[in-house]
């Protein structure tokens, strides 16, 4: 089990920042509750945590996700697609030298633009979403940083830099509400091998991308709520929203997995992010190295 892609030894989190409020309606109080609740869980499946304060100047700096991509004990700093989010690295990447001593990846061509929530790895291959944060030249540094494993990028939707993932847009003529997100909004691993996406008609067409460009052969676990599609697999166990959030799919887990599952709300914290697999960067860190 030890050599599992998806056993860790490390979790890196960052407090919720009063500021978060200035995102939009959201409880602040329940968001920091939630929080609480994810590192707990975290801990309790044996991870060390690492909690970084929070820093009112940067209200995303909860979403830890879209710093750094680790594998393989490497660290490929990200460059976020948001201008307002780039100073969000610095921290993380502090932690991952100073704390945890990894080699650092930097991204070298100046027009990249990656987030880490448009990183998914399957323990084979990686899969990068072209998305309104992640552009080729983002996905062509995940594929040197770690040349070991094929990487394929794949279209999420047209890449057009935003610093909002919901803009005001005109479709047909109308002024519209559009949402954007991240690829591993829309699919994410629900153990080796397995990937989980949702009904909804954009999660089933990215699947069927990834399925023409993988080179390896997966399973697939299909849930109805979209939001339902982004869990975190960890250390044997999966961790997906809670039964009110996901009523239909909570049954659909309970009938088709027979591995651990533990439940995190995300109703506050899912607002302004993938959900489960933004609050984290998971890190497996040899024993024999020394912490500085």
């Amino acid at each position: 089990m030890s050599s599992s892609p998806f056993r860790y030894t490390h979790a890196i989190t960052c407090r919720i920042p009063l500021s978060l409020r200035t995102r939009g309606e959201i409880d602040l109080e329940e968001a920091k509750l939630q929080h609480e609740a994810y590192v707990r869980l975290l801990r309790d499946l044996g991870l060390d945590v690492l909690e970084l304060p929070p820093d009112e100047n940067l209200p995303e700096c909860p979403f830890v996700e879209d710093c750094a991509v680790v594998c393989n004990g490497i660290a490929l700093i990200c460059r976020p697609g948001d201008p307002n989010r780039v100073k969000e690295v610095d921290a993380i990447r502090s932690v991952l030298r100073k704390e945890l001593d990894l080699p650092l990846a930097e991204i070298a061509d100046p027009n990249a633009r990656l987030d880490g929530g448009d990183v998914l790895f399957t323990g084979r291959e990686f899969f990068v979403g072209l998305s309104k944060w992640t552009n080729e030249a983002g996905a062509r540094a995940v594929a040197s940083a770690f040349p070991e494993y094929p990487c394929v990028p794949i279209k999420v939707e047209d890449v057009n830099i935003t610093a909002s993932p919901i803009t005001l847009e005109l479709v047909n003529g109308v002024i519209q509400v559009v949402e954007h997100h991240h690829l591993k909004y829309y699919v994410s691993m629900a153990g080796a091998d397995v990937l989980c996406v949702s009904r909804s008609k954009e999660s089933q067409e990215i699947l069927k991308r990834i399925e023409r460009e993988a080179t390896y052969t997966y399973s697939t676990l299909t849930l109805q709520e979209e939001q339902a599609a982004n869990v975190l697999f960890a250390n044997g166990t999966l961790i997906h929203r809670s039964v009110e959030e996901i009523p239909e799919s909570a049954v659909i887990l309970s009938q088709k997995l027979d591995i651990p599952r533990q439940i995190v709300p995300m109703t506050e914290l899912g607002k302004f992010s993938n959900g489960l697999t933004a609050c984290c960067i998971l890190v497996k860190r040899s024993r024999h190295i020394k912490s500085l």
